[in-house]
Parts: C-alpha cells; structure tokens; sequence
C-alpha cells in the first residue's frame, strides 16, 4: 500500500513537516476476506471483548482474557464505536491465532471508521476460548495505546491523545491547536469539520511505529498528517503526529506555524489530488502557517536567500523530486521556501481568493499534466513561463 508524501516546513530552518495522503482503502476493508470455518464463540468472544472496550467495563473485558493493560491504555479514548470482523483462523490444539479488523471511531472527531488489521493469540480452556494477546497483525501499523497509556486532552477545537507526556504538556499542545484551527478557517474557505486530532508518542521510534516506517526517515520532521487524497467523505478524521524530539526543541512561534501547517493539509485534503504538485501543496500550508505572523521573506526563507545572494536563483519552481528526504537538507529547505514565496506572490498579487480558487483549480485535474497551466490561465490569467518569471522576480525583490 503506498502513501503519498507531502513535505513541509515548520519553521526557518528548524525542523520539517509532513502530509502523508493515503489511498480510501486505508479507512476500510475489502469485502469477502471473511474468515471460513473459524468457530462461532470465536466471534462471540470478539463481540464481547468489543462491548466491554466501548461500555468501559474492565471486569468483562478481563473475562474475555488477555492482560489488563489493553484496556488500561485506551480507556481514556472518547471512543464511538469499536468492532472486530474476524478475517483469517488458525487452529493448533488448544490454541489458535486470529486475525481481525479492528474498526473503531474516535467520539465526536471521526466521521467513518478506522481500521486496522489486529492478530489475536486464543487458548481454549474449559470448552471456551480466551484471548491471551493482542497486537498489530503483520505490516500493520501499531495505534497509539499499543505504546502505553494513553492520556486525553480536549480542547475547544482539538482532542490530543499521547503517551509518556504529562498532561499539562498535552493541554499544551491543545492550545496550539485550538489556535490553529481558527487561523485557518479564516484563510480557506472550502468545507472540512474545523477540528483535529493530535497524537503525541512517547519517541521518535514511537512516531515511526505509528507509520509503519523506519524512524531514520522522521528525523528532524516536527510533524506528520494523515488522510485521504480527494477526500471521499467516507473517511475518518486526520491524525496529525507529532514527533516530540523534533517538535520539542523549536519555539513557540515554531510550533504554532508546524500545527497551523498540518491543521491546513487536514482543511484542504478534500481539494488536494494527484494533479496538486508539491509546491503548491507545501506552498499554501506554509503560507496559511505564517499568515499574520509578521515573518519577512528574509526571516523565513533564510536558505533560498543566500541561494539568491550568491546567484543561484532557482530556474523552475520545485518538482516533487526536490522534496524527497536524501539528506540534502539545504535543497529540502529551499524547495519549501521557493514554494510559500510562490504561493504569496499570488495572494499579494492577485489576491487571497484567487489564490484559494488557483489551489481548487489545480485539484479539480485528474492528471498532473496540464492541471497547473490549465490553472493558471483559467484562474490567474498568465502562463507558466510568465508565472515562472514574475516568481523569480519576486525572489529578487524579497530577499535580495
């Protein structure tokens, strides 16, 4: 299953963020993988083990088997739903292994079910069946309680969800959201639910364990998004995870621009598609972060100004190549920072709106080829060679 990744910047060089975009079929199942011949008390047992999650009842989710810290980590998730559809069985003796979709729902934030693939170690004792572990089944990605307890924060706009943070700092975290979320319905206009759920692991590895991916390529990102590219409408609510290491050490100013960014990619996600290059994705997340600010050119862009001052002026906007995580970290710098200077030269010079009406443009394509230039004309009235020459133009004029 391949994510599609988005790279951003949190802060002048300090610290990158990240949308990952992932297919609907993240959000569900497909049908026809039920499992044959498994037992029915097997099922029952599921259901039962279910109820007692979603009723809050330790005593019977203890009489399904398993440890007790199952339950303990995720009884403080506000949780509206919580089901297991038993996909695969396998039986040796007196024990088996099961695997099942968990799908769940977060109260009040998402709009579908979650799912995830979750293997189960069964014994049978006393012509029952027991459950004696739990876990993510096989390239599946761990959930938050699977690191340990999990505190919740609920803010006016946001719920935040950690492990290994004490709760002041996830009130913290809250309010930095709660923020975010006005800045940036003020700045897009399209329809999304106007709150976000915030996820803070314990560690960077802990970050990676959460996306399935190793945690070398999270290093130095202060941030991850997830979703549905295009969004459907059937999907949950987006995740947006911190890394704590890389978060941690920037600024107040830092912070609230990374959780303003990925608070955008979270608003503008139903409108963003295949045909939206990196740049403008990047570009506007970036531009809604420091929207009102106060930050100049100069202070935000700090690697694409010298680039101009030694006479490297970028010839192109950037591809979606310049954005990949090789460990050029200067290139990683200037393609964000040449990407918000483009999408603020439209809001200066064409204004707000059209800006807006430029990025739905562009998503509205179903292929990349054609869509920015189709854009351009329609909404902006120029081309790509005459709005690649006033761009840098505009990088002269802003940071020479």
């Amino acid at each position: 299953m391949r994510a599609r990744r988005y790279g951003g910047r949190a802060a002048a060089g300090a610290a990158v963020c990240l949308a990952v975009l992932a297919p609907a079929g993240l959000a569900g199942c497909a049908a026809g993988d039920e499992a044959r011949g498994a037992p029915d008390d097997v099922r029952r047992l599921l259901d039962r083990r279910a109820t007692a999650v979603l009723e809050r009842d330790p005593g019977a989710y203890r009489e399904t088997g398993g440890p007790a810290t199952g339950y303990d980590n995720l009884r403080d998730v506000p949780l509206k739903s919580w089901s297991y559809r038993l996909k695969d069985f396998e039986r040796d003796g007196t024990r088996a292994t099961a695997t099942a979709a968990l799908s769940y729902r977060v109260a009040g934030y998402d709009r579908a079910p979650l799912t995830a693939d979750r293997t189960l170690s069964l014994q049978r004792r006393d012509n029952r069946w027991y459950v004696t572990s739990e876990r993510p089944a096989k390239k599946a990605v761990e959930q938050l309680w699977d690191q340990g307890r999990v505190g919740a924060v609920r803010g006016t706009h946001s719920l935040v969800l950690g492990v290994g943070r004490e709760r002041a700092e996830l009130r913290r975290y809250a309010e930095l959201a709660d923020r975010a979320v006005p800045a940036v319905r003020d700045a897009w206009r399209g329809p999304w639910p106007g709150k976000v759920v915030v996820l803070v692991p314990k560690s960077l590895d802990s970050m990676a364990g959460l996306l399935g991916a190793p945690a070398s390529g999270y290093q130095g990102i202060a941030a991850v998004t997830t979703g549905e590219a295009g969004g459907t409408g059937r999907t949950p609510a987006d995740r947006i995870v911190l890394n704590p290491e890389a978060y941690g050490v920037l600024g107040e100013l830092g912070r609230q621009v990374v959780l303003t960014h990925e608070t955008t990619h979270v608003a503008t996600r139903a409108a963003t598609s295949k045909a939206t290059p990196l740049w403008l994705s990047e570009g506007f997340a970036d531009w809604v972060g420091y929207r009102g600010t106060g930050r100049t050119s100069r202070q935000a862009a700090p690697e694409l100004r010298r680039a101009v001052v030694d006479g490297r002026l970028p010839a192109t906007l950037p591809t979606d190549d310049a954005f990949g995580f090789s460990g050029d970290a200067g290139g990683l710098a200037r393609a964000y920072e040449g990407s918000w200077l483009a999408c603020r030269m439209i809001a200066e010079d064409w204004g707000e709106e059209k800006l807006r009406a430029f990025y739905e443009a562009v998503g509205r394509h179903r292929q990349r080829a054609t869509a920015v230039e189709g854009a351009l004309r329609d909404v902006l009235g120029t081309t790509v060679e005459d709005f690649t020459g006033r761009w840098r133009d505009y990088l002269r004029r802003e940071l020479l």
